[in-house]
């Protein structure tokens, strides 16, 4: 027990000092990591509602579904571009023979999650500013968060314990999540391609999450609605964490000596 609060503690800790160093100089500091989204979400609304007129999307105006699209990709981006270096940024941690190296991906991940939380709320608002009220299926986001942390948290075991011994790799995340932002049904709705193409967009996982974000919030539909493309996510996701805990307990012994 005094394990775990010893640990908790310590993670916090870390999340607030991911903070200060993300914004250190600026005058308004670690309060920018909540001042961006809203500025982001104003853009879109500007842009989308009142320059491009878009058309509303399944009666919910376009903005609502683009931002309801790319909350969980900026979740899932941002906690594997950050969680693929967060051992190689604190490589004097890493030293330490007693510190828990297997936690340093996990603070990337929770302070993406401070962030996204505080999005969601300001998305909610929206939600409730253009009438549209909570349900029983606004309750699934807690499960397609779930979701995201575990695929996340797999996927950056792989990668930061791969970059330290492979540089090149860093680079070679930035370009997938590049690729995979225009490829995911984001800005566009699935149904607009061939059918011959959307089994090939929903190997994707993000695919899964994104639509999940929608069908809670838009759609009213329940989790289980898209059964086999569950099934194929967490399947996916199982693989990924066993591949991610093999490979971080293998390297992890020669990190400190490669950092």
């Amino acid at each position: 027990m005094h394990n775990f609060i010893g640990t908790y503690r310590l993670i916090l800790q870390l999340i607030k000092k991911d903070f200060k160093q993300r914004f250190v100089g600026s005058y308004l500091g670690f309060w920018w990591a909540f001042i961006q989204p809203v500025i982001t979400i104003c853009i879109f609304w500007f842009v989308f509602q009142v320059g491009f007129k878009s058309q509303p999307v399944e009666n919910v105006p376009f903005v609502l579904w683009l931002v309801t699209g790319m909350l969980p990709w900026f979740f899932i981006s941002e906690s594997v571009a950050g969680g693929t270096y967060s051992i190689m940024e604190n490589s004097h941690l890493v030293k330490k023979i007693v510190f828990k190296v297997s936690i340093l991906p996990i603070v990337k991940i929770l302070s993406a999650l401070v962030v996204h939380i505080f999005f969601m709320i300001v998305l909610l608002c929206i939600y409730l500013y253009y009438n549209i009220y909570p349900n029983i299926y606004w309750l699934q986001l807690f499960y397609y968060i779930g979701a995201s942390i575990i695929i996340v948290t797999a996927v950056t075991y792989i990668n930061s314990a791969i970059v330290i011994f492979f540089r090149d790799l860093g680079a070679i995340i930035g370009v997938l999540l590049q690729i995979g932002f225009w490829i995911t049904p984001i800005f566009w709705n699935i149904n607009m391609i061939p059918e011959k193409y959307i089994t090939l967009i929903k190997l994707n996982p993000a695919y899964y999450i994104i639509e999940g974000y929608r069908g809670s919030l838009i759609y009213n539909t329940p989790f289980y609605s898209d059964f086999w493309n569950m099934v194929y996510f967490w399947c996916v996701t199982i693989a990924l964490s066993i591949l991610g805990i093999v490979i971080f307990k293998k390297l992890k012994p020669h990190f400190a000596d490669v950092l």
